[in-house]
């Protein structure tokens, strides 16, 4: 759809019928002298005046207001994800894939019906500051640093060997966009992976690589769907190289398994080429007396063909328990992959084959797109170790299938509502006087030259079309005629179209810029760890505190919420909106002091001590995190102050970026060592301060920071910048320090008592961008 910006009048339509034979005489006697180009010039020019007119200011006023409005949006809504400088993957590798962001986890259970996720199990590894070892173990990112460039990892498959557990899985090559077999290696029962490359590439597409032994060899069955068959391998020298033992199918089936059950092999897998079939709800079953084959159909073949959401298609490696058969199908009803069901095989024969599912007893995802296997799971392999416990491995990602593309379609979409509306109130204000041009800046009645003529021509040369334009521009008229702007009628339709314009812009900038929506957690070494998010409160704001637990659960790396209770009847768990276990200390004495009480249910090394009053975004939690993992003995936090000066004086963060530099951290909103900060806090030597403590109610963060520098000469805290930060208190009237003023002296006091008791801090400071990660500036 195109526009005219209101420009020539009735004056210069005159012009144009009063001149134009003369004109045309005058263009046929200077062709020779270059006539034709003063024509073009003046065509030119033409055009020129129409965009400065009327609707050209309109229509750039409009550009900048709503471009003014996204980047607004996008300052206050978003803040990326991205990497401190020396952590960044390869620059190919987990690029945005329509297929989705997959990774693998690690569970463990006595049973395959009672799996735990590996940061229950409290697994610590200190080089890597994982405390504990959390999910996903296996990433895009951990083979793209080990030189292998990958865009998400799937479909993983177990081959144990004795205490060392070898995993295979699919890998998207960010180069080739294709499928490839990968292989990583535990020596440590899945609690790390070191990853070892690509066992298999073909030049089609590879995925579901079924790893099994058979007659003292290991053969390996991987999805060659794409090449039309059933392919199967062997290996040569485990587990990095393989060879094409045999085609046992000329179907192109797949996520397909065998199992040897009954005495006979079964082939389960998924035969989407045929004329009439269900992508995705559809299951084969074929028989042999040797995986090698020959293989025969299933006389009930197709097994499943319809809904998407019955399992048909195999969702991992099949097994056995306490003598029962029991079989992985994906549940693909609302997307590809969205969950893992269940299936015990009740019979199965040449002639007959009968599955009923029962529960797996997996803890469902809660935080949505910021847990790792949040929006869906669709791959689960289950082995007993030598143990007697069971291992499992399971492929998860945090979006839906194809859901670049739904954003780019939605965002666009939202634009192009947009650029309507913006037309539509053009024609309401005036500034555009049609809709579509029948010519360009001359009228279209009376004797043009061929210049003209061929000017106009190419823009509209179909009468229908010509006709059409001119019933659309007439319809101008009519809305113009039906809503007139300087009522209170035009300007409530005014401000109404200026909302819409608002709304539609941030929803397209949303969908286009905004990402995923994931405010993913940050690595260290390829692993991932979890806190403990701690806070204090009382009473008169539960209100901050239901809040607070409904946002801060939904972050990627908080394991549990304790709520220390200082006063007032405690609320119940129930009350709570919360994606990750609460729980509520009630205290007996109403005192600061007891944010920092030593808690030997607290499971985490790392505790995040943040006030309920204080929102953020979980992204800037999470950089808070990682910083915290790397410096796990100082206090890494977002509000930082500077102490110095003679007589000691507390001032806020003002006076600190003034002066380029701090040497304090609020613990208000700040990560902590667990196991050696609440010892220090609780120790002999921090009685006097403590008493202190009791006796301003306040300054039980001032006592903090000075026990950590009187601990080490060395830096013992770190600022992140957050991208913005809400004190909610000031919504409810709940504030504890309303007084800005006697807040700050009670503080003061503070600094020259605990000086006195534990030595100054004035002689440190730290710059800001100290770290040159472009994190704490």
């Amino acid at each position: 759809m195109g526009f005219s910006p209101g420009g020539g009048n009735g004056s210069a339509n005159n012009n144009n019928n009063n001149n134009s034979t003369s004109h045309h005489n005058n263009i046929n006697n200077n062709t020779s002298s270059g006539g034709c180009c003063n024509m073009s010039l003046k065509c030119r020019l033409c055009k020129w005046r129409c965009l400065m007119s009327s609707g050209f200011v309109f229509f750039f006023g409009c550009f900048v207001l709503f471009g003014s409005v996204a980047t607004f949006y996008v300052w206050f809504a978003f803040t990326p994800y991205y990497y401190a400088r020396g952590t960044t993957p390869s620059a190919l590798g987990c690029q945005e894939d329509n297929e989705g962001s997959w990774s693998v986890g690690v569970f463990f259970g006595d049973s395959p019906f009672h799996l735990k996720p590996i940061e229950a199990m409290n697994v610590w590894r200190n080089k890597s500051a994982a405390w504990p070892v959390a999910n996903p173990v296996v990433t895009c990112a951990s083979l793209s640093e080990s030189g292998f460039p990958s865009n998400f990892v799937a479909d993983p498959f177990l081959y144990v060997q004795g205490d060392t557990l070898y995993m295979f899985y699919e890998t998207k090559n960010s180069i080739t966009m294709q499928g490839d077999i990968g292989v990583s290696k535990s020596s440590d029962k899945g609690a790390t992976w070191q990853q070892l490359g690509i066992a298999l590439d073909e030049e089609w597409h590879l995925s579901y690589p079924y790893v099994f032994p058979y007659l003292g060899q290991i053969y390996m069955m991987p999805e060659s769907s794409m090449n039309g068959e059933v392919r199967l391998y062997r290996v040569l020298s485990f587990p990095m190289q393989w060879t094409l033992e045999k085609v046992i199918l000329k179907k192109p089936l797949v996520d397909s398994f065998l199992i040897n059950y009954d005495g006979a092999y079964w082939l389960f897998g998924s035969d989407h080429s045929g004329f009439g079939t269900t992508k995705n709800g559809q299951l084969e079953i074929w028989f042999s007396s040797s995986p090698l084959g020959p293989w025969k159909p299933h006389k009930k073949n197709p097994i499943y063909n319809g809904d998407r959401s019955v399992g048909a298609r195999n969702g991992g490696r099949p097994f056995f328990y306490n003598g029962n058969l029991y079989r992985f199908g994906q549940d693909c009803a609302e997307t590809y992959g969205k969950r893992v069901r269940t299936f015990k095989v009740e019979v199965l024969t040449k002639d007959e084959y009968k599955e009923v599912e029962v529960p797996l007893g997996l803890p469902a995802p809660t935080k949505g797109r910021n847990a790792w296997n949040g929006v869906r799971f669709h791959h689960l392999d289950v082995q007993q170790l030598n143990t007697g416990g069971w291992i499992a491995v399971m492929d998860g990602d945090r979006v839906p299938s194809g859901d670049s593309v739904h954003r780019f379609i939605v965002g666009t979409a939202s634009v192009a509502v947009v650029a309507i509306l913006v037309i539509s109130l053009g024609v309401l204000l005036g500034a555009v006087k049609c809709m579509i041009p029948l010519s360009w800046c001359t009228h279209n009645s009376g004797k043009r030259s061929d210049v003209f003529l061929a000017c106009e021509r190419s823009y509209f040369c179909l009468s229908k079309l010509r006709r059409f334009c001119s019933r659309l521009n007439r319809s101008v008229s009519f809305l113009r005629g039906r809503i007139k702007p300087n009522t209170c009628a035009g300007r409530l339709v005014l401000a109404i179209y200026l909302a819409f314009g608002v709304a539609a812009m941030c929803t397209g900038v949303k969908y286009i810029y905004g990402g995923s929506g994931a405010e993913e957690a940050y690595p260290i070494k390829g692993h991932y760890s979890q806190f403990t998010l701690l806070t204090m409160t009382y009473d008169a704001r539960l209100w901050n505190l239901k809040m607070y637990v409904k946002h801060y659960s939904r972050c990627s790396s908080v394991r549990e919420i304790v709520v220390v209770w200082n006063k007032g009847i405690p609320p119940e768990v129930s009350d709570f909106d919360s994606a990750v276990p609460v729980r509520i200390r009630v205290e007996k004495q109403n005192s600061l002091n007891n944010r920092f009480r030593l808690d030997s249910l607290i499971k985490t090394r790392a505790v995040l001590e943040l006030d309920d009053d204080i929102m953020m975004t979980c992204n800037d939690i999470e950089r808070g995190f990682r910083i915290w993992r790397e410096h796990p003995d100082r206090i890494v936090g977002f509000y930082p102050r500077l102490i110095d000066g003679s007589p000691l004086k507390y001032r806020g963060e003002k006076y600190a970026r003034s002066h380029k530099g701090y040497n304090m951290i609020l613990t208000g909103a700040a990560f902590l060592d667990s196991q050696v900060a609440f010892e220090r806090y609780w120790s002999e030597e921090a009685s006097q301060g403590r008493d202190l403590v009791d006796k301003f109610f306040n300054c039980e963060d001032v006592l903090m920071n000075y026990l950590y520098a009187n601990a080490s000469s060395s830096q013992n805290v770190e600022y992140v910048r957050p991208a913005w930060a809400i004190d909610t208190s000031k919504l409810s009237g709940a504030a504890i320090s309303r007084n800005t003023q006697v807040h700050y002296n009670k503080r003061s006091n503070c600094l020259v008592k605990f000086s006195e008791m534990y030595g100054t801090l004035a002689g440190r400071k730290w710059e800001f961008d100290g770290r040159k990660d472009g994190w704490d500036v």
